[in-house]
């Protein structure tokens, strides 16, 4: 027999060995594929195939390493065959070796473009290497390859989303539910790239599609109560969020999300107790500690809340928020040095980071800077523009040139302000300026401690004549202004609950208005009306700006309140102010006080449990009426001393 029949019948041989090998190995029967695997490669190791799919068993196995040798000498004998190569390109990214393993997958695709499996394989390998465009690409060419893969599309809009292209997102998973309509994953992920695009009502109608296909996803009940409480649903949102619970009951984010909604709707204990359970499954959630501390504060348990605040940042040092509510812990109990430092973090919360401006100047920290020009600029509410704008003299007391940017309404009150070279109107052009400070970091900067607040009052001034004018409008009785809500305008769902709060039916203020002997006068520009305004001098409608309303509580005796701008410019004018306060006082009144060191004639009424107004205007209403004698049995005495005989 000559070599060349010694070599078929080897041949032949090794195929029949190989034949019986791929049976025993599709019936599951490992250890005699393997044999007859290497029986085959015995008798012909030339035999490409035999080493291929012993390769294959043992990357099955999970022995990679041997895989790759097997596959290796395959693709080396014959390396036309795309599988082979695609093979080789799963053992090598078992083992970690994935420069490899994509060179593997880029020689199956160069013998065969269409091979879906390397094209896939190649994408994710990609992907593990960091090379985001290329593997983007190559899933993009999948889809293309599959248009009816839903598995396909899915993990490319996956992707889409993790990168925060959620409009591309948005086209995939349509893409995919224009094939598969019942697919509720897709409708998921579809809810949550609409939610990212702020297309809230589509996404809510995407959730609810998800529930509809299945009922029992904890996640989608509970991302729709999210959804629906930042549109301001809190009964709503609980209903889901309580959904979520029974398909899941082991599930912190909603028990996170069930305590925001509970705080929304005035529950704080309930809210409390959420937040607690979301920390037993889950000790390390952030933000469920800094929500805790949010609720914490609501029941004035301040210390515990800036605890709260530091157990979250050991978890994650730059989480904003925590930093923020933190800082407001320590503000609201009096520690104003470290306080003010972690109320910097402002910035980089989602509430006030939009309103962060972007100067190229530097921002001024206290340093001596004499001769320079300082830009003050305006932020938040014009109740905290009022209050801060006492630092202006400090700075021009340094030798800076002062200027203010402030909203239009303010302006012409600002002007007023000791060391003051300019107001400007917040939008309109600013002036050169060297450096810049936003107006509430002013206390940082001077260093402010509890003691050492600037508290000379007034350091805002209404013009004499519009004071005169209004002096000789109103009555010879005791004139005591009002103001009973706040913003009703207020654009965001969390604002807005403040500003439920703070504010009170003008009905409840029946015990105030029975108090004889005195002149009333609403300073409420907006909100709702008193029902029986008899008695009740309005003027409001003639006030364009601050400076008119300067004018008016100027010509007052007593300005009575609830945590509004009205309360600081009564303050910033040296007025007596008696402030209504709700039970979760904002942290710039302190606990436990009834003055302020900010305004050394205001006094705090404070409800003595949520939403107990009841209690405060009772409180009031007695001590106005001992006020309003005290005040003709002066006006009497003036009277009597200043009286001659004809």
């Amino acid at each position: 027999m000559n070599r060349h029949q010694r070599r078929a019948e080897a041949g032949t041989a090794s195929a029949s060995l190989l034949a019986d090998a791929v049976r025993r190995h599709q019936a599951g029967q490992l250890d005699e594929a393997e044999k007859h695997y290497r029986r085959a490669i015995a008798v012909g190791p030339d035999n490409a195939e035999a080493h291929h799919r012993l390769g294959v068993l043992l990357a099955q196995t999970g022995r990679h390493a041997l895989a790759v040798e097997c596959i290796g000498k395959a693709v080396a004998l014959d390396g036309g065959q795309a599988t082979a190569h695609a093979n080789l390109g799963h053992a090598l990214r078992a083992l970690g070796r994935l420069e490899d393993a994509v060179a593997a997958y880029r020689r199956a695709l160069a013998l065969r473009p269409d091979f879906a499996t390397a094209l896939a394989a190649l994408a994710q390998t990609l992907r593990a290497l960091g090379q985001i465009a290329e593997s983007m690409a190559s899933q993009g060419a999948l889809c293309a390859l599959q248009p009816d893969s839903a598995e396909a599309r899915m993990v490319l809009g996956g992707w889409q989303m993790e990168l925060g292209r959620y409009a591309d997102a948005e086209t995939s998973f349509r893409h995919v539910l224009q094939r598969h309509p019942v697919m509720a994953e897709a409708w998921f992920n579809l809810a949550v790239s609409l939610a990212e695009l702020q297309r809230p009502a589509e996404a809510v109608a995407a959730y609810r599609e998800t529930l509809r296909l299945r009922p029992d996803l904890a996640r989608a009940h509970n991302n729709l109560g999210a959804l629906l409480l930042e549109q301001g649903g809190a009964a709503a949102a609980m209903a889901s969020v309580e959904a979520a619970l029974a398909c899941q009951p082991d599930y912190p984010e909603a028990y996170n999300n069930l305590g925001a909604a509970l705080a929304e709707a005035g529950r704080v204990d309930d809210a409390v107790a959420a937040y607690r359970a979301a920390l037993v499954q889950r000790p390390a959630f952030p933000q469920a500690l800094n929500n805790l501390a949010v609720a914490l504060r609501k029941q004035g348990a301040h210390h515990a809340a800036a605890e709260a605040c530091a157990q979250a940042l050991a978890l994650r040092p730059d989480y904003a928020e925590a930093h923020y509510h933190r800082g407001l812990a320590l503000l609201s109990l009096g520690e104003m040095g470290e306080g003010w430092a972690e109320y910097e973090w402002r910035w980089q919360t989602p509430l006030l980071r939009a309103g962060q401006r972007g100067f190229a100047r530097p921002l001024w920290r206290g340093e001596a800077a004499a001769g320079q020009t300082l830009l003050i600029h305006a932020e938040q509410g014009f109740g905290d523009t009022l209050q801060f704008c006492r630092y202006v003299p400090l700075a021009a007391v340094r030798g800076l040139r002062v200027i203010v940017e402030a909203p239009g309404p303010l302006v012409r009150l600002l002007e007023s302000l000791d060391g003051v070279a300019q107001v400007v109107a917040r939008g309109a052009d600013l002036p050169p300026f060297d450096r810049h400070i936003p107006m509430l970091s002013l206390p940082l900067a001077f260093g402010t401690t509890l003691g050492s607040v600037p508290a000379h009052t007034p350091y805002l001034r209404a013009d004499a004549a519009q004071v005169a004018r209004w002096d000789s409008a109103l009555g010879p009785a005791l004139r005591v202004g009002l103001v009973w809500a706040g913003n009703p305008r207020r654009q965001s769902a969390a604002l807005a609950a403040v500003d439920r709060r703070r504010s009170i039916a003008p009905e409840r203020l029946a015990p105030v208005f029975a108090v004889p002997g005195v002149q009333f006068v609403s300073l409420q520009k907006d909100g709702p009306a008193v029902p029986d305004p008899a008695g009740l001098f309005d003027a409001m409608a003639e006030m364009a700006d601050f400076a008119d309303t300067a004018a008016l509580v100027a010509a007052l005796d007593v300005v009575i309140a609830v945590d509004t701008a009205v309360a600081h410019l009564a303050g910033a004018l040296g007025k007596p102010v008696w402030l209504l306060d709700r039970f979760d006082p904002c942290w710039r009144w302190l606990t436990g006080r009834r003055d302020s060191p900010w305004y050394p004639r205001l006094r705090i009424y404070r409800q003595p449990a949520p939403g107990d107004w009841d209690s405060v205007l009772d409180e009031v209403a007695v001590d106005l009426r001992d006020y309003a004698r005290g005040w003709v049995r002066r006006q009497t005495s003036i009277n009597c001393a200043v009286s001659t005989d004809v």
